[in-house]
């Protein structure tokens, strides 16, 4: 394995929206560096699994008006 190509892995402290903090490894910053988070992961949809969705329903619509007899029947 090469040497000298690895980016540095140090400790730093997380720092939670609560004001909580923790200490990991990270190539992130420096050694003793504070990574202040602006989402707590904690409580945040994105990470817990909440009510998530894009729906479009212009292009839904059009999609269904388009092709929505095509099986012999409604597609709704």
């Amino acid at each position: 394995m090469k040497k000298h190509i690895h980016p540095d892995y140090h400790k730093i402290t997380v720092k939670m929206t609560d004001g909580s903090t923790y200490e990991t490894y990270s190539t992130w910053g420096s050694e003793g560096d504070t990574m202040t988070l602006d989402i707590d992961p904690l409580n945040h949809p994105a990470w817990q699994g909440g009510q998530q969705g894009v729906v479009e329903r212009g292009q839904l619509d059009k999609f269904q008006s388009k092709f929505g007899g095509f099986m012999g029947g409604d597609a709704k």
